[in-house]
């Protein structure tokens, strides 16, 4: 996906949510000072590119979603914030970690310790919390704007749905959504915070929309154990071991 069709999306979200640019901009300045080095990307792409991808949300479904993704433990997984407690909580470590510092830091800075790649996000709401980079040993930044210096742009909006761009963009060859629900409910491990429901919900309505767009650009086989996507293929996350020896 060129940078070019995702600069289209990325105004439309600056007009819906009514974002600043410039502050989104300074944002990603901010965090591109803090990071020690630059990543190198293929360290992102050993793990990505032609593998199957599990890619897991903070939804409801993740709390009954955890027993089954204990028996996957040679797949890659992505993981969007405020999961990653979920994940550690039951022993399973992401191999990537994609987060704007929502979720709870002790289990973010723990999957840190345990070699997870930290991919932070940087945006007009979240440059209190940017020095946290710091911590993360693995660590490269993003931005919803043009990448720069050690900040890139693999698209996406939430972190959930940035986690299915990333995974995409490195060329995963089949992505598995789990706990991916953009349903009326939140789950438990979402936010650390309380924020307003209504924006959050507005928030994964996005997400849902850019998932159907990448959908049909993307070459990846796509799958979801959750709530139907246009340009998904819906599967019971019972039958994933059926799936992922095909």
């Amino acid at each position: 996906m060129e940078l070019n069709d995702w600069q289209k999306k990325y105004q439309e979200i600056l007009h819906e949510f009514n974002y600043n640019r410039l502050r989104e901009i300074r944002s990603a300045k901010i965090l591109d000072l803090f990071l020690k080095t630059k990543l190198p990307l293929n360290k992102l792409e050993r793990k990505i590119k032609n593998k199957t991808v599990f890619v897991i949300g903070a939804g409801p479904s993740l709390v009954s979603s955890i027993e089954y993704l204990k028996k996957f433990k040679k797949f890659t997984k992505i993981v969007a914030d405020g999961a990653t407690q979920a994940l550690i909580e039951n022993q399973i470590i992401p191999d990537i970690v994609v987060t704007d510092l929502d979720g709870n830091m002790d289990y973010l800075k723990k999957a840190s310790e345990s070699k997870s790649i930290m991919i932070v996000h940087s945006h007009g709401d979240n440059i209190n919390k940017l020095p946290y980079a710091i911590l993360f040993k693995y660590c490269l930044g993003t931005t919803e704007d043009k990448p720069f210096g050690k900040i890139r742009n693999f698209g996406g909006f939430t972190d959930g749905d940035r986690c299915v761009f990333l995974a995409n963009h490195f060329g995963a060859s089949r992505i598995i959504l789990i706990g991916m629900d953009f349903g009326t409910i939140i789950g438990k491990y979402s936010k650390e915070r309380t924020q307003n429901k209504e924006i959050k919900l507005k928030k994964l309505k996005k997400g849902k929309s850019l998932l159907e767009w990448l959908a049909s650009e993307s070459n990846a086989d796509l799958y979801t154990t959750s709530q139907p996507i246009p340009g998904f293929k819906n599967i019971e996350i019972t039958d994933l071991q059926k799936l992922v020896r095909q």
